[in-house]
């Protein structure tokens, strides 16, 4: 008996797809888009290990078939799975295997299941390598290690069995008041489109696929309000909120989850406009758009009853559901009316090709153990983003950096010795004892014999300040001070969540919350018991060093007394103290780089560098200018910047082609480590209305005391281009200044003409 042509590995994809899909009835169809199933209600704690429940079984003879399994390994307080209950690294691989076992002997056809995880900052499992949260790896600046970072997260999550990997990367930080700002890599477009190809092409090397979360413009919902609509236009659209996904997109993203929120007054995931005429259409995409969570039950608003929402979201260009009631109805749309089979042909034809590239069909069984090597290397390469994360936002004097025989360090604030408030949202239980706190960071660098005491001062919500007093106490008696201050994501067990996961927080900040999906603030200011720590502590009249762990950039307020320095190490993982006392004491330098504005009060937003040059002069009231400009970052030495040098002052729009070259000058006495940032500001010329400055270009020069290097950018199409009238990306003839410098607010110019296609250069 020959072998059907979808399991011939030496078959073309395409070929193979084609075959089966023949072969398939309209429910085994409709089973292979769905997603339906919570992956820890798959499972069940037995006396001695795991089993597969009725559920997932009854699920998989429903369809015969499943396309998708999502969370099978998640834990958190959402899924309420924990060590007592939950799968570890062995049991994990244990278990996708028997799942995978299941569904193949158990179905007519034996099509293999995806397993579906998040990793919004490593495999969020137990015993998961979690790493710095996206807003810490945006102020890196740094793709490279970016890159090395996700290939060791896939492997993990590899080897744990799973397919996909769900990461947050196109979102951007339009509004800092929104929860889920940690969750983006910043508010610039260019930086983001950078970072999103790193974790694609990172994720790729270990053989996992990225669906790109969320498509789009989630990060512009008005007022900061979580799944809230937008005001968006088509161009700030193209300009700003599509760069990071085109850029997944080309490097080869598995993926996309169409967001909860709407565009043009239809939600993303039945918007025709997103999922096929830009994505499938402009950009050729040929992977998989899926659902977030529940979107596609929402649609029932929209249509009246569950069956239209399915056909809906599906003749839109939706493929795969998320948790919905809707598309496991998709076969009784068909046979209505309501969509065509050959529609639903096409997106399961698009699930079936993913699961031939990815090689289930071949290889859908995890390997049989994980390599505790991997997991030590990604806990060290989480530890290098932290480290280059964190950012020295003001420094007076010289303070910083700390000697290690400093008499008497007193650590205060709430932030200081909490494990939890340095790892952000969606993040899975730790074991006891497991990493590393700024207190306990410090404690580590300090030498034989000086005095590390500690206080918390205050909680970190909430207006008690009894514990103020002690504080400054210990303050006054210190030769330094360090005020750990900030956020936290971390989610206590009586959150209460919706359908689809996210916090309610209506009410208050939730379980000491103040940032993470659903802790959405209305003001960036710091809790009032932390201002009061804040103010009291620095007119203690001993120097004060501010350490901001925070998943948003915080508004800071005027100080009577000002710190010494502030640094922000954003959420740094779980070896983040470690990493912020090599700062604080100089074992390494600061590096990190803003990749958001940090506003002085949530009333002068939107404060982002790049928002259209229509020569606002400013409030009456208050500075319109932030406090802290993107791209903004200090280091312990000094340096200077000469201004760009072009190799031309005038290109052709269909050939621009040049090179820029700045000098950078260290006349400090320690090592400079320069993230050299190149922006373009449009003077004349253009379809819409310019920019103040976009960024184009950045690189990274280390430079010994007492020398220089030379930043080199190529400048190109890429780097001159716009969205001309057509909404499409092309050069347009006028004139622009290309900038560069240290941050977006201190640059120096070189202006550039830019002809019209075929004009000689005069």
């Amino acid at each position: 008996m020959s072998v059907p042509r979808y399991l011939d590995p030496a078959a073309p994809v395409a070929d193979r797809v084609r075959d089966l899909l023949s072969r398939m009835t309209l429910t085994e169809k409709v089973g292979q888009v769905n997603q339906r199933i919570y992956g820890w209600d798959a499972y069940e704690r037995t006396s001695e290990s795991h089993r597969l429940t009725e559920a997932f079984r009854e699920e998989v003879a429903a369809f015969d078939g499943i396309g998708a399994l999502y969370g099978l390994q998640r834990a958190d307080a959402w899924s309420g799975v924990g060590f007592a209950d939950g799968l570890n690294a062995q049991d994990g691989a244990r278990m996708a295997a028997a799942v995978q076992r299941h569904v193949m002997e158990h179905t007519r056809l034996g099509i293999p299941v995806l397993l579906v995880e998040e990793m919004p900052h490593g495999h969020q499992a137990l015993d998961g390598t979690v790493l710095p949260v996206n807003l810490a790896v945006g102020a890196t600046w740094d793709p490279g290690l970016y890159a090395e970072a996700s290939a060791a997260a896939g492997a993990e999550l590899r080897s744990r069995g799973a397919h996909l990997a769900l990461v947050s990367a196109l979102d951007l930080v339009r509004d800092p008041r929104w929860g889920r700002a940690e969750e983006c890599f910043g508010e610039d477009p260019y930086l983001a489109a950078r970072l999103t190809e790193a974790l694609v092409e990172g994720a790729q090397r270990a053989g996992v696929g990225v669906v790109l979360k969320h498509f789009a413009g989630q990060g512009a919902t008005v007022g900061g309000r979580n799944s809230a609509a937008t005001e968006l236009g088509v161009r700030e659209l193209h300009e700003i909120h599509l760069s990071a996904a085109r850029a997944g997109v080309a490097a080869g993203a598995a993926g996309v989850m169409a967001a909860y929120n709407e565009f043009d007054g239809i939600p993303c995931v039945a918007n025709r406009y997103l999922l096929t005429e830009v994505l499938r259409e402009r950009w050729e995409f040929d992977g998989i758009v899926m659902a977030d969570g529940t979107a596609v039950d929402r649609l029932v608003r929209l249509t009246g009853d569950p069956v239209s929402a399915g056909a809906l979201a599906l003749d839109a260009g939706c493929d795969l559901s998320l948790w919905d009631a809707c598309f496991p109805t998709l076969g009784e749309a068909v046979t209505r009316g309501l969509v065509s089979e050959q529609v639903l042909d096409v997106a399961v034809a698009r699930v079936l090709t993913l699961k031939f590239r990815l090689g289930l069909f071949e290889q859908s069984l995890p390997p049989s153990s994980t390599d505790s090597g991997d997991r030590e290397r990604l806990g060290e390469l989480g530890e290098r983003i932290a480290r280059a994360s964190v950012t020295l936002l003001s420094h007076v004097g010289d303070v910083l950096p700390l000697t290690p025989a400093t008499g008497r360090i007193a650590v205060i604030g709430p932030n200081a010795d909490s494990l939890a408030q340095q790892l952000g949202d969606y993040t899975a239980p730790q074991r006891p004892g497991s990493g590393v706190t700024v207190l306990q960071g410090i404690r580590a660098a300090v030498a034989p014999g000086a005095e590390v005491v500690h206080a918390r001062g205050c909680d970190l919500v909430g207006g008690d300040v009894s514990g103020v007093p002690a504080a400054i106490a210990l303050a006054a008696e210190s030769d330094v001070a360090v005020l750990v201050l900030g956020g936290s994501s971390a989610r206590a067990g009586d959150t209460v969540f919706e359908a689809n996961g996210a916090a309610l927080a209506g009410g208050g900040m939730p379980s000491g919350m103040t940032c993470g999906e659903g802790v959405d603030l209305a003001d960036l200011a710091l809790p009032s018991a932390q201002l009061a720590l804040l103010d009291a502590v620095s007119a203690s009249g001993t120097p004060v060093v501010v350490v901001l762990v925070q998943g948003r950039p915080h508004a800071l307020p005027d100080l009577a007394t000002p710190a010494s320095a502030v640094l922000s190490a954003w959420y740094p993982g779980p070896q983040g103290g470690r990493a912020v006392a090599d700062v604080l004491f100089g074992n390494c330098e600061p590096r990190g780089r803003l990749s958001v504005s940090v506003p002085r009060s949530a009333a002068q937003l939107p404060v982002f560098y790049n928002g259209k040059d229509h020569g606002y002069r400013g409030y009456v009231d208050q500075s319109a200018l932030p406090r802290h400009a993107f791209g903004h970052g200090l280091s312990y030495t000094d340096v200077e910047y000469g201004p760009p040098r072009l190799s031309s002052r005038e290109v052709r729009a269909d050939a621009p082609e040049l090179t820029c070259r700045v000098t950078v000058r260290n006349t400090g006495s320690r090592p400079a480590y320069e993230t050299v940032q190149l922006y373009v500001r449009r003077l004349s010329g253009g379809t819409s209305w310019p920019r103040v400055r976009e960024l184009r270009g950045f690189a990274r020069l280390d430079i010994a005391p007492g020398s220089e290097g030379e930043a080199v950018f190529t400048i190109d199409r890429d780097t001159l281009a716009s969205v001309d009238r057509d909404l499409c990306i092309m050069v347009e003839p006028g004139e622009v200044e290309v900038e560069t410098g240290p941050a977006s607010d201190r640059t120096h110019c070189a202006r550039l003409k830019i002809t019209p296609p075929g004009r000689q250069r005069g």
